[in-house]
């Protein structure tokens, strides 16, 4: 089974972000990695109430997560935080499989 970590902090900022959004309480959590950005892969993130054909079904921390199964090649392993800290505020993306990233970290290459 693959595995990705929701950090409490993170957890806590997303479901903020459903409940100011007036998302549907059952949507998930929809993570993935599309081709761009300076590194060449980028992360994607948003709310989806509809698990597809291929998806992994992941829980993590209460969130509930879908992931497809190409882009959790590249995300097995990852921890999502969220940081309101003076360098920014913003998840992170802490990717054991991301051998180089960009200065922002939202894109990478493996």
């Amino acid at each position: 089974m693959s595995d990705i970590t929701i950090t409490p902090k993170a957890a806590d900022q997303i479901n903020r972000i459903k409940t100011e959004s007036e998302v549907i309480a059952s949507s998930a959590l929809r993570i993935g990695v599309k081709g761009g950005g300076c590194s060449g892969l980028m992360y994607t993130m948003n709310f989806d109430s509809d698990k597809r054909e291929g998806d992994s079904v992941i829980e993590s921390n209460g969130i509930t997560l879908f992931v497809d199964g190409k882009s959790l090649f590249y995300l097995d392993g990852l921890v999502l935080d969220f940081s309101d800290g003076l360098n920014g505020k913003g998840f992170m993306f802490q990717n054991p499989n991301a051998t180089k990233k960009c200065g922002c970290g939202e894109s990478f290459s493996v």
